[in-house]
């Protein structure tokens, strides 16, 4: 290799313990919590500097992830060919990239925004990085529903980053993706249960048995579906959104039942893709229907 592609290569090494696909998913509702926190148009600086701060700390709970789990990433084909397992960075390298990126983020986010926004960023990173993956996910089933809180901070932080406040709208944004985390991640887990088993983490199809996860998702994706009702009862949203809710809402569900009867691998790998499809189109629906004249 030149010196120019071992650099590249580096690069995207580095790329990958960001998690980039976990992150824009991230990133995207926080920005719709900026757009939805105002009337009109949110200040672009908030926006810009908003965005790059929450997904550079993001990133860096990523790699801190990255480096606790490495030896279970590596019994698992799904984590296999992540830099750490594969050798292909270091654990020092991947910790003084975590600093190095979360610093910057954090700095961003308290010189150029606001310090709200810092600390409850912060917050997220420690909640994610240190909550969930040191000390709940290899101790508890419930691993995913307490440490889902920090999965569902970013459009509360995006809301942080225009007006300075948490207004109880960016709490009910929060409590959507509190919701939706265990009916989405238990779809994967369902399906990765004897790799989840190989690595010694206690994840509820381990534990509890498909049927009882199964059961569990039922009931959390009809809560799910009551909670998304919510923006339009308070007068957040109107009908164009809740159109959608309803639609979105009655096909997950339409899932879980499925899975609940007659399960099969392919459709929990289905109902997985689509807890995901279904998050960014809520979402969207949401911003959407915040802009409808």
């Amino acid at each position: 290799m030149t010196t120019t592609t071992l650099t590249e290569h580096r690069l995207r090494q580095f790329l990958a313990l960001t998690k980039p696909r976990v992150v824009s998913l991230i990133v995207f509702t926080a920005i719709i919590g900026m757009f939805l926190a105002v009337p009109g148009l949110p200040p672009a600086n908030a926006v810009i500097y908003g965005t790059l701060g929450i997904a550079l700390v993001a990133g860096a709970a990523a790699a801190i992830n990255c480096l606790v789990e490495q030896k279970i990433d590596a019994v698992m084909a799904r984590t296999r060919a992540r830099p750490l397992p594969r050798g292909e960075l270091s654990s020092l390298q991947t910790l003084c990239f975590a600093i190095v990126v979360g610093s910057a983020g954090l700095w961003i986010l308290y010189a150029k925004v606001n310090a709200l926004t810092m600390w409850l960023t912060l917050a997220t990173f420690v909640g994610y990085a240190i909550v969930y993956t040191v000390l709940l996910k290899p101790a508890t089933p419930q691993n995913i529903v307490i440490g889902g809180a920090s999965g569902a901070m970013p459009p509360v932080l995006g809301w942080a980053a225009v007006t300075n406040d948490v207004a109880p709208e960016a709490l009910l944004l929060f409590l959507i993706i509190f919701v939706w985390t265990p009916p989405h991640f238990w779809s994967l887990a369902l399906y990765r249960a004897q790799e989840y088993a190989r690595a010694g983490l206690p994840m509820l199809p381990v534990t509890h048995g498909s049927a009882y996860t199964r059961l569990q998702i039922l009931l959390y994706t009809i809560a799910l579906f009551a909670v998304t009702l919510l923006p339009f009862a308070i007068r957040m949203s109107g009908w164009l959104y809740l159109c959608a809710a309803l639609a979105l809402g009655v096909t997950f569900i339409g899932y879980a039942v499925r899975m609940l009867r007659r399960y099969s691998d392919d459709l929990a790998r289905r109902s997985f893709r689509y807890s995901i499809f279904y998050l960014a189109a809520l979402y969207s629906a949401l911003l959407l229907d915040h802009y409808w004249k």
